[in-house]
């Protein structure tokens, strides 16, 4: 097990090189309460759009197209389980690479209980090869470090290496974005395992963005994260830490670490969920991206 060693004074370059570069997500209805990204984020900033169950994904379109007017990278969420058939996810690829110019998504199977049509899971929708066909570039497929809650934990090993034989396969770069966590110990165990069972994807790691101590808990119990869990409870203890904002700084500074130290790890950064403060998320990245 590979742990951090590196003294805390050495922390200020590599936070920075780190956070650099960092994406980020909003909902479209999160959207509408930024009145100018450009306020908050650098150009050509990477911001993930969600695709939530129930929402309608016109509403993921309309994100894409302002963003890209505003200077950003709209990253859509592409959810399987969203689409009835092929027809559906074409429409969809359609128009956001039409409208909004979108050559990079995030590919997922979605918080949907039950799939509305032919596509159970990511590697289904991946396999039609319309994202080929409609010039999808990049796509960012998840990572489970402290499992799934809705997934065994052998069906997401089984899941995870179909995707990996897919990404063989394709030309379209590929990488993995990982659930957020709450401290670096679990995910770099978890880095270690999957890179030792010949894990060829970058790794994109999920930061959890500025948010209470409280909502960070109610977030954790209902995205199913594990260990890290636990280091969010023992703080809770302190009523005062309970109801202010927390700062993600420990877990950066160590993850970084680790990242400068261990290039085989091929970590390519971060993505920031900002937990519903996006505008305090995205200006505490990018000042610690500005650090020299």
């Amino acid at each position: 097990m590979k742990t951090i060693s590196s003294p805390r004074h050495k922390m200020k370059q590599p936070t920075s090189e780190f956070i650099k570069g960092f994406s980020i997500e909003i909902t479209p209805k999160g959207a509408l309460n930024v009145e100018h990204f450009a306020d908050y984020l650098e150009p050509n900033t990477r911001v993930y759009v969600t695709s939530l169950p129930g929402s309608d994904f016109s509403e993921t379109i309309t994100t894409c197209k302002r963003l890209k007017k505003e200077g950003m990278v709209p990253v859509p969420h592409f959810t399987a389980r969203r689409f009835k058939n092929c027809t559906d996810l074409e429409f969809a690829l359609a128009q956001v690479s039409e409208q909004a110019g979108v050559n990079q998504v995030l590919a997922l199977a979605g918080a949907d209980k039950q799939a509305a049509g032919q596509f159970s899971d990511t590697i289904s929708m991946l396999e039609t090869g319309l994202f080929e066909t409609y010039g999808i570039q990049s796509i960012g497929i998840a990572g489970h470090p402290e499992g799934n809650p809705d997934i065994e934990e052998a069906n997401l090993r089984e899941h995870g290496y179909k995707k990996i034989k897919f990404s063989e396969v394709t030309d379209i770069d590929m990488y993995m974005v990982t659930q957020f966590v709450f401290e670096a110990q679990p995910i770099i165990d978890w880095i270690e395992n999957i890179r030792d069972e010949g894990n060829p994807l970058p790794l994109v790691i999920g930061i959890p963005g500025i948010a209470s101590l409280k909502s960070l808990i109610g977030h954790a119990r209902a995205c199913g994260i594990g260990a890290s869990k636990t280091v969010l409870i023992k703080q809770a203890k302190n009523i005062h830490k309970l109801l202010s904002l927390q700062e993600p700084n420990k877990l950066v500074q160590d993850l970084a670490t680790y990242a400068i130290n261990t290039p085989e790890a091929k970590i390519n950064g971060c993505h920031l969920y900002p937990l519903g403060g996006f505008t305090r998320t995205a200006e505490w990245s990018r000042a610690i991206a500005r650090r020299c």
